[in-house]
């Protein structure tokens, strides 16, 4: 099935809520907890009748919403965005589709911490926006995320490619971000092993970042998938990594490949523990500043798994599954 049979099939009321969920999150950042209940309780089209007229309780949110709308009238916008993604062949899959993965919903297990912004989009996302011929729901069925160091040394981008390609070979699905570094070489291995590789973006699906992947990107279209919870023509703002590596985090498993102390790497790791999945760590030299923060996590976390091969990473998950 194509994107465009999957576009053409819908109902002029399923139109409808899809430009009212792309409203929203041209309102406010997905994954706001209370944008998400809002809308679990009474659907988008009232949830954006509401935030409109500022009947919103919650009073960050009111000001966010307060913000967006000076830029215009976002029903017109969210029309515009909707009419860019037909023409540019993406399709929008929202809750209730056959398509959605519902691995992603384990994200209501994540608390929101009020005291730091970046944490409080905990929630799953309204909508996710897709380019790829392949079904969303299918592909992360059986996924593993792999994050790790954009500088990564020689040793961190062979590791995660053989991992990545050793997990494609076996019919499992890579998912990471499409950054520089572990992350384009888990996508490259899963493409080169001719597997399925998802790439999460932190901006819209029709401006991949970073740009100097383009070239990669554009086979993750033609054999995977790119996904985004932002509309098209979304920047990749710094605050946005954050939420996408919680979307990392639902895959079955993540793997940690080269990470320095602070890292939103680990953070994703991290978060993948939260949800109860598999969460693995490759360890490197004692002497690299970009195995600490691995390291630290084998340390800090009774639940993290030492891996060195895909088929470690398979035996984790199996263990998980139980």
């Amino acid at each position: 099935m194509t994107d465009l049979d999957i576009s053409s099939t819908t109902s002029s009321a399923d139109e409808a809520d899809r430009i009212a969920r792309t409203a929203l999150t041209l309102l406010t950042e997905p994954c706001h907890p209370t944008l998400w209940s809002m809308t679990q309780q009474d659907g988008a089209q009232a949830t954006l009748d509401r935030l409109l007229t500022g009947d919103i309780p919650d009073a960050k949110l009111r000001t966010a919403v307060t913000v967006a709308t000076r830029r215009g009238d976002v029903r017109r916008l969210a029309h515009a965005v909707w009419r860019h993604a037909q023409r540019l062949g993406a399709r929008l899959v929202v809750p209730g589709d056959s398509e959605w993965p519902g691995q992603i919903n384990d994200l209501t297990q994540l608390k929101p911490a009020a005291e730091r912004p970046t944490a409080i989009n905990t929630a799953p996302p309204l909508c996710l926006w897709v380019r790829g011929e392949r079904l969303l729901s299918e592909a992360f069925s059986q996924s593993v995320a792999i994050v790790g160091a954009r500088s990564a040394t020689a040793y961190g981008l062979q590791v995660s490619a053989d991992v990545a390609s050793g997990l494609a070979a076996r019919g499992w699905s890579i998912v990471s971000g499409g950054a520089f570094g572990v992350e384009a070489a888990a996508h490259r291995g899963a493409l080169a092993a001719r597997g399925l590789t998802i790439s999460v973006l932190a901006c819209g699906i029709d401006r991949p970042f970073p740009v100097g992947n383009s070239a990669m990107f554009d086979r993750i279209i033609a054999d995977g998938l790119l996904v985004s919870p932002w509309p098209l023509g979304a920047e990749p703002l710094r605050h946005r990594f954050a939420i996408r590596n919680r979307l990392l985090a639902t895959a079955a498993g993540t793997v940690l490949v080269e990470a320095a102390a602070r890292s939103g790497a680990v953070q994703t790791v991290s978060r993948a523990l939260d949800l109860g999945r598999a969460a693995m760590v490759v360890p490197g030299p004692v002497t690299s500043a970009l195995s600490t923060g691995c390291h630290h996590f084998l340390r800090a976390h009774a639940g993290a798994r030492v891996v060195t091969s895909a088929a470690d990473v398979i035996t984790e998950l199996s263990r998980t599954s139980r």
